[in-house]
C-alpha cells in the first residue's frame, strides 16, 4: 500500500530566493522575476516524490516542507 499523496509547501518568510529548488523540481517549482519560487499546489504524483524529497533537503533556508493532501 502507497503513502497518500503529499503537498509541497513554501515558507515564504525563510526563502531567500536562491532557485536550486526550481533547478531540482522544474516539473512544480518555477520561479517569478525575482528568483522567488511558485510552488505548483496540485498534489505530488508518487513517480515525482523523490525528487520533491531532493528539493525539500537541499533547500539552503529550509523553506520547503512536504505535507500530506488534503
Amino acid at each position: 500500500m502507497r503513502a497518500p499523496p503529499v503537498t509541497l509547501r513554501l515558507d515564504p518568510i525563510a526563502c531567500e530566493g536562491h532557485g536550486l529548488c526550481s533547478e531540482l523540481f522544474p516539473e512544480r517549482i518555477t520561479l517569478d522575476d525575482w528568483g522567488y519560487p511558485i510552488i505548483d499546489p496540485t498534489p505530488i504524483p508518487h513517480e515525482l516524490e523523490r525528487h520533491a524529497r531532493r528539493a525539500v533537503g537541499e533547500c539552503p533556508r529550509c523553506a520547503l516542507r512536504l505535507t500530506p493532501s488534503e
